[in-house]
């Protein structure tokens, strides 16, 4: 069978879309032979459908393969009695092909491929976005909320051309998203593997807070201050620590803004969550102190690798520990330190009973020295 339009709409496509005439010809040939098995073409025979575009030609092809006969037969099988009827020199374990020239050929064709090249041309084009999107993980986009289930939001990403999935552990508790609201979503990570294919998407990642900054602030973007470390409960508090590259500018300042203008933008994005904006020490006990904030320390001292003490006045206990241990456990993260709060009161009393038992330590050791 010849249909050189047929042919040249292909190569006209691989020109227009990109895509190897080779990949709709491989996927026409098993969408055609799918289609004749279904009609019950053969009678349990298999369908091999080969298209040569240099010749500008299809040929169906049916295909047995020779069994003993003794078993039960399976599909694309014939018994050897009956493969001699078609094929004296026949013998078990040959394949019999035989061509033959479709019944309606016309309408099925035209049918199957209008499905295989959509097909395709919808794949491709995912695949392409997809691509595209591979190189946006870890940034910031816009988006508007098209749907909202009990589990998930699906977010229209860029153009439209593809749907970012904001799922449940991704959400932030409290907020409420609503068809039609344009959110800024953190691009978590890019899902490639065919129909569920996926861009997943966070409001909740530390990454957004990150980005959030740089989009606000145009010294980080310059380089002239850096965003060290983030640390985020979603929702309710978030401490960020920045330093400046540059000895003229002043990190914090900078990242507030005039009047606070620039956290505020933040702070308004993420719904009102709390911001605590941290200057960076390379002295992991200052960092520390600092990152306790609002707190005021009066001292930590080191009792471990990664490990410290902080003291705070009696009344800032509350305050430094924050609620559920919020506040410590929020620094704890930010620093990369194990960091034990406590009270100057309760301190002083492990001060004086440390102090006591190297007494009695003492004392001891002496007593030993005596008698002996």
């Amino acid at each position: 069978m010849v249909n050189k339009d047929f042919f040249a709409a292909l190569a006209d496509l691989e020109r227009q879309r990109g895509i190897s005439e080779d990949v709709f010809i491989g996927a026409l040939s098993t969408a055609l032979a799918s289609a004749y098995k279904r009609l019950g073409v053969g009678n349990g025979a298999n369908v091999e459908v080969h298209l040569n575009p240099e010749k500008c030609s299809m040929r169906f092809f049916l295909t047995y393969t020779v069994v003993d006969g003794e078993e039960e037969l399976n599909e694309g099988e014939i018994t050897l009695e009956e493969a001699k009827l078609r094929k004296k020199s026949a013998k078990v374990g040959d394949v019999l092909t035989e061509e033959f020239v479709p019944k309606d050929f016309s309408r099925i064709a035209a049918q199957t491929a209008k499905q295989v090249i959509l097909q395709r041309l919808h794949e491709t084009e995912r695949d392409n976005t997809l691509s595209e999107f591979t190189d946006k993980e870890g940034e910031l986009m816009s988006g508007l909320v098209r749907k909202v289930d009990s589990r998930s939001v699906y977010i229209e990403l860029g153009k439209g051309q593809i749907e970012g999935v904001l799922l449940t552990q991704d959400q932030v508790p409290g907020e409420r998203y609503n068809v039609g609201d344009r959110i800024k979503v953190f691009v978590k990570r890019v899902k490639s593997g065919g129909r569920n294919a996926q861009v997943l998407v966070s409001r909740s990642a530390p990454g957004l807070v990150k980005r959030l900054f740089e989009e606000e602030v145009p010294e980080i973007k310059q380089g002239a201050v850096v965003i060290k470390s983030v640390s985020r409960e979603p929702g309710h508090r978030t401490k960020i620590a920045i330093a400046s590259m540059d000895g003229r500018i002043d990190a914090v300042g900078a990242c507030v803004g005039n009047k606070g203008a620039r956290v505020n933008a933040v702070v308004q994005e993420l719904g009102g969550e709390k911001v605590d904006i941290i200057l960076w020490s390379e002295n992991p006990l200052e960092f520390i102190a600092k990152a306790l904030s609002p707190a005021t320390v009066i001292s930590v001292t080191q009792t471990d690798e990664k490990a410290a003490i902080a003291v705070v006045p009696d009344d800032k206990l509350s305050l430094a520990i924050g609620r559920d241990g919020q506040n410590a456990r929020l620094a704890a993260r930010l620093t990369g330190w194990k960091i034990d709060v406590k009270s100057a009161s309760a301190a002083e009393k492990m001060e004086q009973l440390s102090e006591a038992i190297a007494e009695n330590t003492e004392d001891g050791a002496q007593g030993d020295d005596a008698a002996e």
